[in-house]
């Protein structure tokens, strides 16, 4: 199933969430194959962290088709922080899977045991990791291009998956050569840590989306930009506000006009400044509310080029 860019954000976003359960299945497979041949600590790890990129691609889905639901009497807004809820979910769901891989980590430097046919667990676990790392990668791509919290948290994931397998993959063909038992606990106590790693960093970006985070200050700069080039004949821009809830961005704001501008013409006003927002920002929901020049702050974006306006 080819994801194309000329699908809606809604298609290509729910076309993504079932190709993400289809290799999460299939990734699964390949390490649980890997474990049942190796009886590796390390695999059986991996392949524990993979049972949680199954229940997150099903987790996504569930987001993704709620996110898009229109708004409704009581949830005015939409229901596009759907996919934060996803991406928490999926979050605590990374630490605990680190938490199972501690154990299992602790279990093998207790009780050693020699690793059966490790070059079958080997080739079998990094035939996963190629397909993890396309799908990571291409997950990161289309989640940040069509600002999708799900899609990214599952990108993050997956990649975390990915690094896993290949300090996995280069410890374990040590084995071989070493005899070292005690590396199979190892590599997978270092599993943990990275898996904990990763979903704590998962976890605080999505309650920063939740918690109406304001977004980087290059955005915050094109914004002001917009404003202050469509804003011809008004008098200033204050008491800006902006907000990004997945793919939508939430914007308002003061704009004073002169005392005996028409409203036609600040109407019109309003029009370009809509007009050019969400030509640089995409899907947006604005909310300008208009003042007479006595309500001036001489703040936020004052606007100089309101004294040539006819």
């Amino acid at each position: 199933m080819a994801v194309s860019d000329t699908q809606s954000p809604a298609r290509r976003k729910n076309v993504i969430a079932w190709i993400s359960l289809g290799v999460s299945l299939l990734a699964l497979g390949l390490k649980y194959a890997a474990w049942a041949y190796s009886g590796s600590v390390a695999l059986k790890s991996d392949a524990l962290e993979t049972v949680i990129n199954v229940a997150a691609a099903i987790g996504g889905l569930w987001a993704i088709h709620l996110a898009e639901r229109p708004a409704d009497d009581n949830h005015t807004y939409g229901h596009y922080k759907a996919e934060y809820l996803s991406a928490i979910i999926e979050s605590a769901m990374v630490l605990v899977t680190a938490l199972l891989i501690a154990r299992e980590s602790y279990d093998g430097f207790m009780h050693p045991q020699a690793i059966h046919a490790p070059w079958i667990g080997i080739t079998l676990n990094g035939a996963a990791t190629v397909v993890n790392l396309g799908w990571g990668l291409t997950l990161l791509r289309i989640g940040r291009r069509i600002r999708s919290p799900a899609l990214v948290a599952g990108g993050q994931h997956v990649l975390s998956d990915v690094w896993t397998g290949c300090g996995l993959i280069a410890g374990l063909a040590l084995l071989p050569f070493t005899g070292w038992h005690w590396l199979d606990p190892a590599i997978a106590a270092l599993i943990a840590v990275n898996v904990l790693r990763v979903g704590w960093d998962m976890l605080r970006q999505s309650v920063s989306g939740l918690m109406d985070e304001a977004p980087d200050s290059a955005t915050l700069t094109k914004l002001h930009d917009i404003i202050a080039e469509k804003a011809i004949g008004a008098l200033e821009a204050h008491d800006i506000r902006i907000r990004e809830v997945g793919a939508i961005t939430f914007i308002e704001f003061h704009l004073v006009v002169p005392g005996t501008m028409t409203v036609g013409v600040v109407h019109d006003i309003c029009d370009r400044i809509e007009a050019g927002l969400r030509q640089a920002l995409g899907r947006c929901v604005i909310n300008i509310h208009v003042e007479p020049e006595h309500k001036a702050k001489n703040m936020g974006i004052v606007l100089a080029h309101a004294t040539t306006a006819s």
